[in-house]
């Protein structure tokens, strides 16, 4: 019998991959999306949709190929696209905080090294991640070490959720300091004109209110499976786990709509992509990598 919980998890995998397969598809086909802010973005957009495509695999095999290897093939494919995916918001969240911090040097040749190191880093340590079942840190010879997530064991679970409570702490130190430069430079602004006004107030007012809309989304999807990997116990009804997994992919059917969809660049070459001409009655504001 088909689990309802199966069903749901393979939905929202299918609504994920199709979502960021469409951002893939316009970051590559557009040879103006090459800034480094697009490749962080292309690099989530990527994690998401091999995301995405797992869950799917997973529901696939589970129901129709059941073989202990496939199983530990497909867990560790999901570990290391979500890994990828989470450490990929927080290299977005770095770029962010260096493109306001360093704005006169942003757009060196530096910038786009450490970019590209950044990336690198993120998706080698995802991938190892991603290894650890597979190569053996896996409790099917020991139900005794199983955690809340067949077949990791309770020390792997415990690891890769120490690892996103230190990422979460990282990008909220980073927004804090986000938001002290985006309201230090609004005040500057406005003394320099010699009054505040209300516009001033506004535009520093939906700049905090955007990074706390992110940083929140990606706590509420992320932290309560994280918590519950660390407090749970197999022992427990699986439906614990799956109500706290389930929200946890949301997260990267969110991201698209945070990062992707709402530039004004990629809109434009979405409009580009499907309509083959670009309406010049219809204007587009460039964003910069430091809007938020």
């Amino acid at each position: 019998a088909l689990n309802p919980w199966d069903v749901m998890l393979c939905v929202s995998g299918t609504a994920i991959a199709c979502e960021n397969a469409l951002v893939v598809a316009i970051i590559c086909y557009s040879p103006a999306l090459r800034t480094p802010m697009f490749v962080l973005v292309g690099s989530l957009a990527t994690a998401d949709l091999l995301a995405g495509l797992g869950l799917i695999l997973n529901f696939v095999f589970q129901y129709v190929i059941r073989s202990e290897t496939v199983s530990l093939l497909t867990v560790g494919f999901l570990v290391a696209s979500f890994a990828a995916s989470v450490s990929s918001l927080l290299a977005i969240t770095v770029d962010r905080y260096l493109s306001l911090y360093n704005a006169l040097t942003y757009y060196s040749e530096r910038t786009v090294l450490c970019i590209h190191t950044m990336l690198a880093g993120a998706w080698g340590v995802s991938l190892c991640l991603g290894l650890l079942p597979v190569l053996g840190w896996n409790c099917l010879h020991d139900r005794t070490a199983c955690s809340v997530v067949r077949p990791l064991t309770k020390s792997n679970v415990t690891l890769l959720s120490a690892s996103f409570f230190l990422i979460f702490l990282i990008m909220l130190h980073l927004y804090i300091e986000i938001c002290k430069i985006v309201c230090r430079h609004a005040h500057q602004i406005a003394l320099q004109q010699h009054f505040l006004t209300a516009s001033h107030y506004v535009t520093t007012k939906k700049g905090v209110s955007t990074l706390a809309i992110i940083l929140g989304t990606f706590g509420a999807s992320w932290l309560p499976f994280a918590i519950y990997c660390v407090v749970g116990d197999p022992d427990y009804p699986s439906v614990y786990t799956y109500a706290t997994l389930l929200p946890a992919t949301y997260n990267s059917m969110i991201n698209p709509i945070i990062y992707a969809y709402r530039n004004q660049e990629i809109q434009r070459s979405m409009w580009v992509l499907f309509c083959g001409c670009f309406q010049a009655k219809v204007s587009f504001r460039s964003r910069s990598p430091s809007d938020v």
